[in-house]
C-alpha cells in the first residue's frame, strides 16, 4: 500500500516526467523542419507556408533564435486566447464541446474539493480509528487513509457530515450539468441554423429497401419518393458494395508510392537499374528490376479496378437495398428522417444522413438484416472480454507490487526494498503498468464496433466510447477496488472471524485511493503532457518526408495530425468523473490530483485543436447525451458506495438518509432527457423552414439538385484520374437501369416523369398533385 512518501515519489516523477515533456516540446515546435507536425492545422487549412524554404542552410532546420526559447511556456496563455465562437469557426463544434467536458470538470470538482477539504477531511483527521485497527486487528493503513472516512469509529454521530456532503456535492453537480447541457443544446441549434450548406442537412439514408423483382432498387426508390414525397424528392444514390474496389483503390495507390519511391531513387542515381526481392520484405525471393516491376503491377491492378468498376456499375447483386435520398429542402429531410414511411415499421427505414466526409462506407454493404445477429454476437463478445480481461490485469497488479516483485525474482529482493525504490515502485509502478496493460484496448473495440455495422465514423466512436467506459469500470476501478482491497487485506480476513469481514471490507475500500492517485499522475498528468510531443506523427513524417516525399501534395499527405479521438478520450474522462464522485466523501485527498488533471488536460488539448488536430467529421455535439448520462451514472454510483460502505460503518439513522439520492438523481436524468435531449436527435421543423426560407431568399437560382447529386457517390468513384468518362459510369445506376415493364400500384401513380423511364405513368394521364 502506498504512503504519503510514496505518493511524493511518484507526483515527483511524473511532474518532472511532465516538465521535461514541455521543454522537449518547446524546443521542438521552434525548429522549421518540424513546422508541419506541430502546426498542422494551419497547413491544411492553407494559412501558413513553410518556413524552410528561405535563409541559409542551417536556418531552413534549426532556429537560431535563442530569444524564442525563453519563453518556452508561452504556448499555454496562446491556447487560451482564442475565444470560442472564433474556435468554433476555426475547429468546428465537435471539438469545442469536448473541450467543455474538461471545464465542466473543473466546474463540478473545484467547489467541491474546497468544500470536502474545509469540511471533511478536519471530521476525518481528527480520529485514531485507524490507530488502533493497527495496533488490534492487523489492518494496513497508511497516513493518506487518516484523512478519509474509514478513520471514522463505528456508530459515530461525524457520519451526517459525510450525509450533508453527499448531498450537497449531488446538487451542485446536478445544477451544473443541467446548465451545461441547456448551453450545449442552444449551441448545437445556433450553429446548425448558422452551419454553411451541407449535403446531409438536406439527404436522409434510407435503409431495408424491399426487393421487388420487376424493379432495381434505384427504380423502387425513386417512385416510393415520388409517390410519398411529390412536393419535396430532389434526387437520390444508391448504395453499392464497392469494398473491394476499395481495397484494389488503396491497392494500387501503395505500388504506386513505392514506384514513385524507386524512379526518384533512380534518378539521383542513374548508372545503374535498381533491383529488389519479391519476397518477405525484400530479405529473398526472386530479384526483378524495382521500377518495371511496379508498373507492371500497377498496371495489372488498374485493370483489375477497371473490371471489378464495372461489375459494381452493372451488377444488380452488388447494389444494396439502401440509399442516399436527396430532397429539396431541409423541412422536407427533416420530416422523412422523423417520420415512419409504411404501415411496415421494418421496411423504408429512415434516418438522418451522416455528412459525406463521415460516412463509413464499409459497413453500407452489411445487409441490414444481419445487423441484429452481429450486434448480439458483439454483445456477448464483450461481456467475455470484460470479464475474463480481470484475471490478466490482476496478474499484471500482483507482479507490479513489492511482494510479486519479490516472489517472481527473489534475487530482485535487495533492491527493491531500499527505501527510495520502494517508494518508486508502490507509487509509480502499479499506474504505468494498468496503461500500458490497456494500450491495445480501443483499437480492439473500434475493430468490435465496425462489426457491428455502423455507418458512420461518429456512430462508430460513440458506441466504442460506450464501451470503453464500462469497460474500466468494470476492470480499472471495481476490480481495482473490491480485489484489491481484499488482497491487501488478506492477513486480517484469516485472522478474524466472518462476520468481521464486511467491517474490514468497509475499512479496505477507500484506502484503494491511494493506487487510483498513483494511476491519475502517471494518466492524467504525464500521459497527458505526452500528448503535446506528438511523437508518433513527428516521426512517421519524417521518415516519410526522407523517402516518398516528392511534390507539396506529398508533403501534405505524409501529415498525420490526427482528431481529438473521442472513442479513446471521453472514456478516460469518465473515468475521472467517476473517480472524482466516488471518492469526494469518502477520501477527498484524490480531489487535487483530479483538478491538476482536469487543467492541464484542458490547456493542452486547446492547444492541439488550434494547431494540430483535424476533426474528421462534424456531429454537432451530437455526443453529448451520452457524456452527460455517463457523469450521472457516476454519480448514482457513487452514491450506492457511500451507502454500503456507511452500512459496514453501523451508521444505521444515517444512512436511509441517503436512499433518496438515487432517486432524486434518476428523476433529475429524466428531467434533462425530455428537456433537451430532443435537440441532439430530431431537428426542429421551424428551424428547418426558417434556414430554407433565408436560402431561397438570398439564392434564387441555386441549383440545388446538381450540388446534391453526386455528394454521396462512393470515394472510390471520385477523382480517379485513369477514368475519363466517370460521370457516365455512375450514370448507370440511373440513367441506364434495364425497364422491365410492371404493373405495380407505385409506376402506376408516379405523379411526373420518371428520371429513369423518361415516360409518365403508363395508365394514367396526371396532372396536378397526388390525392
Amino acid at each position: 500500500m502506498a504512503t504519503l512518501l510514496d505518493i511524493s515519489v511518484s507526483a515527483g516523477i511524473n511532474i518532472l516526467s511532465a516538465f521535461v515533456f514541455f521543454i522537449i516540446f518547446a524546443i521542438l515546435r521552434l525548429q522549421p523542419f518540424n513546422d508541419r507536425v506541430y502546426f498542422s492545422k494551419w497547413y491544411l487549412k492553407g494559412l501558413r507556408s513553410s518556413p524552410v524554404r528561405g535563409g541559409a542552410f542551417v536556418q531552413r532546420f534549426v532556429n537560431l533564435d535563442f530569444r524564442s526559447y525563453v519563453k518556452f511556456l508561452n504556448w499555454m496563455p496562446e491556447a487560451l486566447k482564442m475565444p470560442e465562437p472564433e474556435l468554433i469557426d476555426h475547429a468546428g463544434l465537435d471539438s469545442v464541446v469536448y473541450l467543455r467536458i474538461y471545464w465542466l470538470g473543473l466546474k463540478i470538482f473545484a467547489p467541491i474539493a474546497v468544500l470536502a477539504w474545509a469540511v471533511l477531511v478536519p471530521v476525518n483527521w481528527t480520529n485514531n480509528t485507524l490507530e488502533m485497527a493497527k495496533q488490534l486487528r492487523n489492518v494496513t493503513s497508511s497516513d493518506i487513509d487518516k484523512l478519509s472516512v474509514s478513520n471514522i469509529p463505528e456508530y459515530s454521530m461525524r457520519f451526517w457530515t459525510h450525509i450533508v456532503m453527499a448531498y450537497a456535492f449531488t446538487i451542485w453537480t446536478c445544477y451544473v450539468l443541467m446548465k451545461e447541457y441547456e448551453t450545449i443544446a442552444n449551441m448545437r441549434l445556433q450553429f446548425v441554423a448558422s452551419e454553411a450548406r451541407r449535403p446531409d442537412q438536406f439527404t436522409v439514408l434510407v435503409r431495408n429497401v424491399p426487393p421487388d423483382s420487376d424493379e432495381s432498387v434505384s427504380e423502387s426508390v425513386e417512385h416510393f419518393f415520388l409517390v410519398n414525397h411529390p412536393d419535396h424528392y430532389s434526387t437520390h444514390q444508391v448504395v453499392c458494395n464497392a469494398n473491394k474496389l476499395a481495397d484494389l483503390v488503396q491497392k494500387k495507390k501503395k505500388l504506386q508510392n513505392w514506384l514513385d519511391y524507386y524512379q526518384l531513387k533512380y534518378s539521383r542515381n542513374n548508372t545503374q537499374r535498381i533491383m529488389v526481392k519479391l519476397g518477405f520484405l525484400g530479405l529473398w525471393g526472386q530479384k526483378v528490376d524495382a521500377i518495371e516491376h511496379y508498373i507492371a503491377e500497377i498496371d495489372k491492378t488498374s485493370e483489375e479496378i477497371a473490371k471489378e468498376r464495372e461489375e459494381v456499375v452493372n451488377d444488380p447483386k452488388s447494389i444494396m437495398p439502401a440509399a442516399f435520398v436527396s430532397f429539396k429542402t431541409r423541412w422536407a429531410a427533416a420530416v422523412c428522417a422523423q417520420t415512419q414511411q409504411t404501415r411496415n415499421p421494418t421496411q423504408w427505414l429512415t434516418e438522418w444522413a451522416p455528412e459525406p466526409r463521415d460516412v463509413y462506407w464499409a459497413n453500407l454493404a452489411i445487409p441490414y438484416v444481419s445487423l441484429t445477429v452481429r450486434r448480439l454476437i458483439m454483445h456477448v463478445a464483450f461481456f467475455f472480454l470484460t470479464f475474463f480481461f480481470i484475471i490478466p490485469i490482476a496478474f499484471v497488479q500482483s507482479l507490479a507490487t513489492i511482494e510479486g516483485i519479490v516472489k517472481a525474482a527473489p534475487f530482485l529482493k535487495v533492491i527493491v526494498e531500499d527505501k527510495f525504490m520502494k517508494s518508486v515502485i508502490q507509487g509509480f509502478l502499479p499506474g504505468i503498468a494498468l496503461k500500458l496493460f490497456l494500450i491495445f484496448l480501443p483499437s480492439i473495440l473500434m475493430i468490435m464496433s465496425k462489426f457491428e455495422g455502423f455507418t458512420s465514423i461518429s456512430s462508430l466512436e460513440r458506441r466504442a466510447a460506450s464501451r470503453y467506459y464500462i469497460f474500466n469500470f468494470v476492470n480499472v476501478f471495481l476490480a481495482s477496488v473490491v480485489t484489491g482491497a481484499a488482497f491487501e487485506q488478506l492477513s486480517a480476513f484469516l485472522n478474524q472471524s466472518p462476520n468481521q469481514i464486511p467491517k474490514t471490507i468497509g475499512v479496505a475500500i477507500p484506502m484503494k485511493a491511494t493506487f487510483f492517485i498513483t494511476y491519475i499522475m502517471v494518466d492524467g498528468w504525464a500521459g497527458v503532457a505526452g500528448e503535446i510531443l506528438m511523437l508518433k506523427p513527428l516521426i512517421i513524417f519524417h521518415l516519410k518526408n526522407a523517402f516518398l516525399v516528392k511534390t507539396e501534395k506529398d508533403r501534405e499527405e505524409a501529415m498525420d495530425p490526427g482528431s481529438i479521438g473521442f472513442n479513446t478520450g471521453e472514456p478516460r474522462i469518465q473515468l475521472y468523473f467517476l473517480l472524482g464522485l466516488v471518492y469526494a466523501p469518502v477520501t477527498p485527498m484524490l480531489l487535487p490530483f483530479i483538478l491538476i488533471f482536469f487543467a492541464l488536460a484542458y490547456i493542452v488539448y486547446r492547444h492541439q485543436i488550434i494547431n494540430v488536430y483535424n476533426q474528421e467529421y462534424e456531429s454537432a455535439a451530437a455526443f453529448w447525451p451520452d457524456v452527460h448520462g455517463r457523469v450521472i451514472a457516476a454519480l448514482i454510483i457513487s452514491q450506492l458506495l457511500l451507502m454500503g460502505l456507511l452500512g459496514t460503518k453501523h451508521a444505521a439513522l444515517a444512512a436511509p438518509f441517503l436512499i433518496a439520492l438515487p432517486v432524486l438523481t434518476i428523476g433529475f436524468h429524466h428531467f434533462c432527457k425530455g428537456r433537451y435531449e430532443p435537440a441532439f436527435i430530431r431537428y426542429p421543423l421551424q428551424e428547418a423552414m426558417m434556414k430554407d426560407t433565408l436560402e431561397s431568399a438570398r439564392e434564387p437560382n441555386l441549383n440545388l439538385k446538381g450540388y446534391l447529386q453526386n455528394a454521396y457517390i462512393h470515394p472510390v468513384f471520385k477523382g480517379d484520374e485513369d477514368d475519363d468518362d466517370y460521370d457516365d459510369k455512375l450514370g448507370k445506376f440511373e440513367d441506364e437501369a434495364i425497364i422491365v415493364p410492371t404493373k405495380r400500384q407505385s409506376r402506376r401513380n408516379t405523379p411526373a416523369p420518371s428520371r429513369i423511364s423518361g415516360e409518365s405513368s403508363p395508365s394514367l394521364p396526371f396532372s396536378g398533385k397526388l390525392v
